[in-house]
């Protein structure tokens, strides 16, 4: 088994194995379901974007469509439209790595040739056939997530055998798709929300040391989840901090190399704590 996750995105080398990367999530839409509406103008969400890199985020990770559970489609040219002018300006204002998040090829085409070095795909390249062979194309580097359906209908009563041994074949075949394409770097990711129920997320939280035989850096995205409001009985999505940074930390704990967060300032403070402990 791989110690040394040593990748390369552009200028920048991180050893994801040496310490908890942060990646920033920066939403250019009007419906996500923590943020959405907050950065819509451009110069807002690029003006994010800064702010993230300065309080230490790894990563940049651009969306412009909304993934959240029940989630209507938005057409190819409106996410253009968001995530292009945003993730053009920041590749030139920002020295770390920009993500984009989307499942579609023109799209992730677009925004890597508007300086994007990573794509973060929710569908591990399954919505768009064309998505893995134009990651490859760019030499760009994928996010590949588990998903159990799609974000219309993912929530309606998910069940799964074996989590866990579905979620590891799953991500077996995406690392083939992925080398026949042609890809390079790919980081997995076990869709906590993503056709899951509250129960499942706890336990790929807690089994996630069981990804590691698949030899492959591992993220996850907690921030701010409606699992954490139904644990803690609140609607309120400013009630989740403390539950994202416990269920984060044991994440980490448990295997995971990059955590996705919206307040860049806990996810670092809540990386740096862990990486200290584990050292000591």
């Amino acid at each position: 088994m791989n110690d040394n996750y040593s990748y390369t995105f552009g200028k920048k080398v991180y050893d994801l194995s040496a310490r908890t990367h942060v990646m920033g999530v920066l939403n250019v839409t009007p419906d996500s379901f923590s943020d959405g509406g907050k950065f819509l103008k451009a110069e807002d969400a690029i003006a994010h974007g800064k702010k993230m890199e300065s309080e230490g985020a790894d990563f940049i990770d651009v969306g412009g469509a909304s993934t959240r559970p029940g989630a209507e489609e938005v057409s190819v040219e409106e996410e253009l439209k968001r995530v292009i002018p945003v993730i053009a300006a920041l590749a030139k204002e920002v020295s770390i790595p920009v993500s984009v998040d989307t499942y579609r090829a023109q799209v992730a085409d677009e925004a890597l040739k508007a300086g994007a070095l990573i794509v973060n795909d929710i569908s591990a390249f399954a919505f768009d056939a064309a998505m893995a062979e134009t990651i490859a194309k760019h030499n760009a580097s994928a996010v590949a997530m588990h998903i159990k359906g799609t974000p219309k209908d993912m929530q309606k009563d998910p069940q799964y055998d074996d989590l866990m041994a579905e979620i590891i074949s799953y991500f077996e075949n995406v690392a083939w798709k992925a080398n026949v394409a042609g890809i390079k770097q790919i980081i997995i990711d076990p869709g906590i929300g993503f056709g899951k129920t509250v129960e499942h997320n706890l336990q790929i939280i807690k089994n996630l040391s069981d990804l590691k035989r698949l030899d492959t850096p591992i993220m996850i995205g907690i921030s701010r989840k409606s699992m954490i409001g139904k644990i803690l009985n609140t609607d309120n999505v400013n009630d989740r901090h403390e539950g994202t940074i416990t269920l984060n930390t044991i994440g980490v704990l448990n295997g995971a190399h990059i955590i996705r967060v919206h307040d860049i300032t806990e996810g670092v403070r809540t990386a740096r704590i862990i990486d200290a402990y584990r050292k000591a």
